[in-house]
């Protein structure tokens, strides 16, 4: 048993009559390994590129909903009278007339 430790340790499996074997099962696995790696720091950062994505996505959205606040504010009857008396426009006290015309045949 100690002898089989022995010769694993110092690598005679690796140098021996029958060493193609082993070579290629090890290169083979560290192969894999590579791949599982590389496919693990793939998937990392797909996740911080959704997670970034979600940040982005909320900041826009709360961005959007101000917007639109603000939009429904200046629309408001009351806030259009206060701009247009801050350029000299007041709201007519006369209601509108509707003219007609009427068309020659």
């Amino acid at each position: 048993m100690k002898k089989n430790i022995y010769s694993i340790l110092r690598g005679k499996f690796l140098v021996s009559d029958d060493s193609f074997k082993n070579w290629r099962i090890i290169i083979f696995i560290s192969f894999l390994a590579i791949i599982m790696i590389a496919s693990s720091h793939s998937a990392d950062q797909k996740v911080y590129e959704i997670a970034r994505l979600k940040n982005e996505a909320k900041d826009l959205r709360s961005q959007f909903v101000d917007g639109r606040g603000t939009l429904m504010r200046l629309k408001k009857a009351s806030q259009i009278e206060i701009e247009m008396k801050k350029k000299g426009l007041l709201i007519s006290e006369n209601p509108p007339i509707k003219i007609k015309v009427k068309t020659q045949n």
